[in-house]
C-alpha cells in the first residue's frame, strides 16, 4: 500500500460499510479506501430486502419516535438520530439521482421498486470516489497496532497482510469477525434470532392460512411483552407485524423459553367487558340470527366460524340460545384465546439478529471502539437491531456516515 496516503479498510461491503466507504473518501479524496467482502458479490442484503425492492428507511422524521422501533440500541441512537436519520438518508439518495416514495405504512422504497437502483447509486458513487472494491477477502485474524507498527494488522486468508490507519468493522453478523473482535477485548453480546414467526399446531388455526387481521393485541402469558397490529395465520403459525413486533422485542426471552411459550391473542382489540356488552345487545337485538352468521367483530368469516366452534357453540345456534358458559367462553376466544407456541421461523430474507459489539463499549459520537483508537463498528456486527419497516437499513446509515466523519475528524 502507498505510505504517503492514510490507509482506511473496511471489512463488510453491506449497506454500512459502502455508506462508510463512499462519505469517507468523498470528504478524503487523498485516502486509499478500502472494502473488503468475504463473499463474491456486495450489497446482498440490499438486493434481497423488500422483496427485492429495498426498504430503504421509514417516513419517521423525529429521532426520539424513531428509536422507539429498536428493541436494541434505542437510547444509543437518540443522538445519532439528531445528526444524520431518515431525512438525510432520503436527501442524500436523491442528491445522487435515486427518487424515493413513501408506501401507506411509513416504509420508503426507490421510485423505481426495485434494490438495483439503491445498488447501482452506491457502486457509482464509490467508484466516483475512488473506493476499492475487494471481494473474496476473507479476514481471519486483526492485530492492534504496536509501537513499532502504528497500524492495525489484517491477516487474510490465501493473502498477504493488509495494513490499516483506520479499520472500520461493518461485517454484520459474522460469529468469526465477532471472535476476532472479542480477541481485541470487546465484549460481544451473544447472538439470538430476531424477527421470526411463531410456530403452532392449534387447530383453531387449521385450513386457515392468509387469513389476517388488521389490529390484534398479541402478548406471552407471564411476561410484560405485549404488542397490537395486523396478525397473519400462516401453514405454520403466526406472522405479520403484530408477531414480527413481538418477536423482535422478546428476543432474548423467548430463546431463554426455547421458542415455547403461551400466546394470549385478543383477535378484536376490544376488551372482554366492551366484548361482553356487544354480546348482550346482539342476544336482544338478534335474538333468532345464528351465531356463526352474523357476527360481534368485523373478523374473516372462516376465522370467526372456527372461533364460535372453539366455544363449543353449534352451527346451528342462535344468540338467543347461547348459555352464560358459551358466553364467557366465546369472549375469551375473541380477546384472550390461548396458543402453545412450539418452535419459529425465519421471517423470509428479513432475517436479522440480536447480539454483537457491546454498546457500552463503543463511543456514539463518532462509533469508535473505547478500547481502540482508530477501531470504528457500523450496522448489524453491534448489538442494534430493529422491527421490519426500513429501520436496520437507517440504522445501517446513520452508523456508516457517521463512522465515516469520525474517521475523518478524528
Amino acid at each position: 500500500m502507498n505510505k504517503n496516503k492514510p490507509n482506511i479498510i473496511i471489512i463488510g461491503g453491506g449497506a454500512a460499510g459502502f455508506f462508510a466507504a463512499i462519505n469517507y473518501a468523498e470528504a478524503k479524496p487523498d485516502a486509499r479506501v478500502i472494502i473488503l467482502e468475504r463473499g463474491k458479490d456486495v450489497l446482498n442484503k440490499v438486493r434481497i430486502s423488500g422483496g427485492g425492492r429495498c426498504n430503504l428507511t421509514h417516513a419517521c422524521f423525529d429521532a426520539r419516535t424513531l428509536t422507539g422501533y429498536y428493541p436494541r440500541g434505542n437510547k444509543a441512537l437518540l443522538g445519532p438520530f439528531n445528526r444524520f436519520a431518515c431525512s438525510d438518508t432520503i436527501a442524500w439518495f436523491e442528491a445522487r439521482g435515486v427518487a424515493t416514495k413513501t408506501e401507506a405504512d411509513g416504509r420508503m422504497f426507490p421510485l423505481s421498486n426495485t434494490s438495483q437502483s439503491i445498488i447501482d447509486c452506491l457502486q457509482e458513487a464509490a467508484q466516483k470516489a475512488g473506493v476499492k472494491i475487494w471481494t473474496q477477502q476473507n479476514v481471519i485474524g486483526i492485530t492492534p497496532p504496536t509501537q513499532e507498527r502504528p497500524q492495525f494488522a489484517l491477516n487474510i486468508k490465501h493473502g498477504k497482510p493488509l495494513y490499516a490507519d483506520k479499520l472500520l468493522v461493518a461485517s454484520g453478523s459474522n460469529t468469526r469477525v465477532w471472535d476476532m473482535i472479542a480477541a481485541l477485548g470487546h465484549t460481544i453480546v451473544p447472538p439470538v434470532p430476531s424477527l421470526f414467526t411463531f410456530n403452532t399446531k392449534d387447530t383453531r388455526l387449521r385450513d386457515l392460512a392468509g387469513i389476517s387481521v388488521p389490529d390484534a393485541l398479541v402478548n406471552i402469558k407471564n411476561s410484560k411483552l405485549k404488542e397490537t397490529g395486523p396478525l397473519l395465520i400462516t401453514h405454520w403459525g403466526m406472522s405479520g407485524p403484530a408477531i414480527l413486533k413481538l418477536s423482535a422485542f422478546g428476543a432474548r426471552t423467548l430463546a431463554d423459553l426455547k421458542y415455547r411459550f403461551e400466546l394470549q391473542v385478543n383477535w378484536v382489540g376490544d376488551s372482554s367487558q366492551e366484548l361482553s356488552k356487544q354480546l348482550q345487545e346482539k342476544r336482544q337485538q338478534a335474538a333468532n340470527k345464528l351465531v356463526t352468521k352474523v357476527k360481534l367483530a368485523p373478523l374473516p368469516n372462516r376465522l370467526w366460524q372456527s372461533l364460535v366452534k372453539a366455544a363449543q357453540i353449534s352451527e346451528t345456534a342462535r344468540y338467543g340460545d347461547l348459555s352464560k358458559q358459551q358466553q364467557q367462553q366465546l369472549v375469551k376466544e375473541l380477546c384472550a384465546g390461548s396458543y402453545a407456541i412450539n418452535g419459529k421461523s425465519t421471517f423470509k430474507e428479513e432475517f436479522v439478529t440480536a447480539g454483537g459489539v457491546n454498546l457500552k463499549e463503543i463511543n456514539f459520537k463518532t462509533f469508535e471502539s473505547k478500547l481502540h483508537p482508530n477501531l470504528f463498528f457500523a450496522g448489524e456486527v453491534l448489538d442494534i437491531d430493529a422491527v421490519t419497516g426500513g429501520f436496520n437499513f437507517q440504522a445501517a446509515w446513520t452508523g456508516g456516515y457517521l463512522a465515516a466523519l469520525g474517521m475523518v475528524e478524528g
